[in-house]
């Protein structure tokens, strides 16, 4: 070994390797011992506050919103049912809205109260805002139950939409055939396939004929 290679061993050795034990070492506490941000899919613009600087029941509101929010992203953004929101989809009112409550008015809204905690401590927790009968920590759980309850009846016409869509095309198919069906061949018939337990022991001869369709 000539005397530069061995001069770069025991830099590597006892400069590099050690230096780089430290920055690991280092970056390593400092990620465990960073504060746990706020994570929510929906609402990205969170993930730079702690979790710990806003109250348990305001996390609680946020968490509902955002699990109710990215359904209603995919339910009314989502408009070629393709499972992805892309330039395919048509843009409407009722999507832009849902994006714009989540993307801006819930983000201020947290921004606003964290300045009001942030100027005196829990004063934000305790002290009546002027002119009102509510805290600032009050306001902005009025803010989230406001959204929340919207975004429930958000949820609700969709699914009586929805609904509606799906007993449209059980009259349509009925008109189609000559022999209808009642609702209650219809359930028999699916327990028949997801339950084949369920099939009368003594019935196993039976069969469903659909005589004809009409034109």
């Amino acid at each position: 070994m000539t005397q530069v290679t061995a001069m770069l061993v025991m830099f590597v050795l006892y400069g590099v390797l050690p230096a780089a034990g430290l920055f690991l070492g280092y970056r390593g506490v400092k990620k465990l011992t960073a504060p746990k941000m706020l994570e929510y899919q929906a609402m990205p613009q969170l993930g730079y506050i702690p979790e710990k600087s806003l109250p348990a029941d305001v996390r609680t509101a946020l968490a509902q919103i955002n699990e109710k929010g990215e359904k209603l992203s995919l339910i009314y953004g989502d408009t070629n049912n393709d499972g992805q929101i892309d330039d395919k989809d048509t843009v409407n009112e009722t999507y832009i809205m849902i994006q714009n409550l989540m993307d801006r008015h819930i983000p201020q809204a947290v921004a606003d109260y964290r300045r009001l905690h942030d100027l005196d401590g829990g004063r934000a927790d305790t002290t009546k805002i002027k002119h009102s009968n509510v805290t600032g920590k009050e306001a902005l759980l009025d803010v989230l139950g406001t959204i929340n309850v919207q975004f429930d009846d958000l949820l609700n016409a969709s699914y009586h939409q929805d609904g509606q869509k799906l007993l449209a095309t059980n009259r349509y198919l009925q008109q189609r055939f000559d022999t209808p069906v009642t609702p209650n061949q219809a359930r028999q018939s699916i327990d028949m396939i997801t339950n084949p337990a369920n099939i009368d022991a003594t019935d196993n001869n039976r069969t469903i004929v659909i005589d004809s369709v009409k034109d």
